[in-house]
């Protein structure tokens, strides 16, 4: 086993989810790790993604702890065979770590949901947008730590493009529609390329209205990205200090409730569009 200065987050969530298997079969991690055949230590050290671990032993490990989701076992399973690090990893020195994780979850996604009430998603972003959002970051950035944010950002939007698109879906307040970011003709254009990125295979944008008399929740941003079976999706949460990230499994359950209502609130594809098309056209 191959001790990792900086893991990936693929691996950091496996072994999560390999502690989360251990304690849920009742066991410390002395008698796990006596029944296993290794020490305490490298066994602690694997659950917090210092060192790496084998297929086989991720088997034997779920077999120990009396896992019987097969689909789960498999999906913890397939996370030890992609040691490729990502395009990301040339941001390593440049970008906080948890950004980097972003992307890595992101692109190892089955699903991306997002819901937004004040500002434009990242994956729909144009690049004057990003960086009107980066020039108005609290402290403050520099000009070359700008523009480092807003190419990972538009790198970031990979997901939507490449050969087999990720299924994407975006619930937007009016409210986004209507800021304007950087001015009006930025904001413009930005509305404009919105509806571009609508017609995208596989991505779907809607619209909840000033007129809604529903709208759930508190009006955070939500982003929410589907693992290969639902006890590894997690959601993405912005504040000030950065990206938080969630995986408790009541947590997730609580997050997808809310997408769901979301998405009841919404206006239809058609009428969002009609909606984006209007706002653009009073700017």
């Amino acid at each position: 086993m191959a001790g990792r200065a900086a893991p990936t987050a693929r691996r950091t969530r496996l072994g999560v989810e390999l502690r989360k298997l251990r304690e849920r079969a009742g066991m410390t991690t002395t008698q796990a790790a006596d029944l296993l055949g290794t020490s305490s230590g490298q066994l602690s050290n694997i659950e917090v993604a210092r060192f790496g671990v084998s297929a086989d032993r991720v088997r034997v490990a779920a077999h120990t702890y009396s896992c019987t989701d097969q689909a789960l076992v498999d999906a913890l399973v397939a996370m030890t065979g992609d040691r490729k690090r990502g395009w990301w990893e040339e941001y390593r020195e440049i970008l906080p770590p948890k950004l980097l994780d972003l992307a890595e979850i992101e692109h190892h996604g089955t699903g991306l949901h997002a819901a937004h009430s004040i500002h434009i998603p990242g994956l729909l972003q144009t690049v004057d947008h990003a960086r009107e959002i980066y020039r108005q970051a609290v402290p403050e950035l520099s000009p070359p730590e700008i523009e480092h944010r807003v190419s990972y950002r538009i790198k970031r939007q990979e997901v939507l493009y490449r050969t087999s698109p990720i299924p994407y879906r975006a619930v937007i307040h009016e409210a986004a529609l209507r800021m304007k970011f950087g001015g009006s003709d930025i904001a413009r254009d930005q509305l404009q390329h919105l509806l571009k990125m609508s017609e995208l295979p596989r991505t779907t944008i809607r619209v909840i209205p000033f007129e809604a008399t529903y709208y759930p929740g508190s009006g955070q941003s939500v982003y929410y990205v589907r693992g290969p079976v639902p006890a590894l999706d997690t959601a993405q949460l912005d504040q000030s200090h950065g990206p938080v990230f969630i995986d408790a499994e009541a947590q997730l359950t609580q997050y997808r409730l809310l997408l769901e209502r979301l998405d009841a609130a919404a206006l239809d594809i058609g009428r969002s569009q009609e909606l984006i098309h209007k706002v653009a056209r009073g700017l």
